[in-house]
């Protein structure tokens, strides 16, 4: 019993000494997986100061929008600026709009089909910046698991070795090398967690302001759609 914890007090078993001891392939799935989970957390940062300034600036574009100021005015103020959500997809609608009547527009529904296409390109732009960089987060969450078990069955293969090249299955032998295992499973899940989370909450919001954009893209071609109405109308009624 002595001789048992003799052994085991030679051993030390932080996590710096468990790291160390590991065997190379170990060591380089631990180093990827700390890596990705500091990976994580950099889009975590990133995607919430992104988030949370979108959704201000939504707030306020609608506030803006819905104040009553003319649609000419509104696009004369946004029209040079580099504009981002609702903006974007108001700026994208104006500017074909304007471009539309200047070339002698004739056909209301040409014209009503030109404008929502535009919408829906800017839109469309606009969601995949919203949702740049989730992909990553999707891929640690679901590969870190697997990756750090790949480390903890090498690892717990090498300490196999190890005990049997000692030829001893005392308790000091061989838990250092299954500790030692079992922590690149640990560090998996620790890289794998926050991703999922985050990930799912990411998705959520990105969902949510496109609903927000598809909301205002369609009140803002029936918008349009009445304009375009009372300038043609007349025109072709003349002809």
């Amino acid at each position: 019993m002595e001789q048992v914890a003799l052994e085991a007090a030679t051993h030390d078993v932080s996590l710096w000494s468990l790291f160390m001891q590991a065997g190379i392939i170990v060591k380089l799935v631990m180093v990827g997986l700390i890596g990705a989970s500091i990976w994580t957390w950099a889009i975590v940062i990133d995607k919430y100061i992104n988030f949370t300034k979108a959704r201000k600036q939504f707030d306020q574009f609608e506030q803006v929008f819905w104040s009553g100021q003319s649609l000419e005015e509104l696009y004369r103020t946004l029209g040079e600026r580099q504009n981002n959500g609702l903006a974007a997809i108001f700026v994208a609608a104006m500017r074909e709009w304007k471009k539309s009547f200047e070339r002698g527009a004739r056909s209301p529904i040409g014209l009503q089909m030109r404008i929502d296409r535009a919408m829906d390109v800017t839109m469309a732009r606009e969601g995949e910046s919203y949702a740049a960089r989730l992909g990553s987060l999707a891929t640690i969450g679901s590969a870190g698991p697997f990756i750090g078990l790949f480390g903890t069955v090498v690892g717990i293969m090498t300490s196999f070795q190890a005990i049997a090249g000692s030829k001893s299955t005392n308790l000091a032998v061989v838990a250092p090398g299954i500790a030692e295992a079992l922590l690149a499973t640990a560090i998996g899940l620790v890289a794998a967690i926050p991703a999922v989370i985050a990930y799912n909450k990411f998705m959520s919001e990105a969902g949510k302001l496109h609903s927000r954009m598809e909301g205002f893209a369609d009140e803002f071609s029936a918008i349009l759609s009445r304009q375009i109405d009372e300038k043609l109308q007349p025109r072709q009624a003349a002809q």
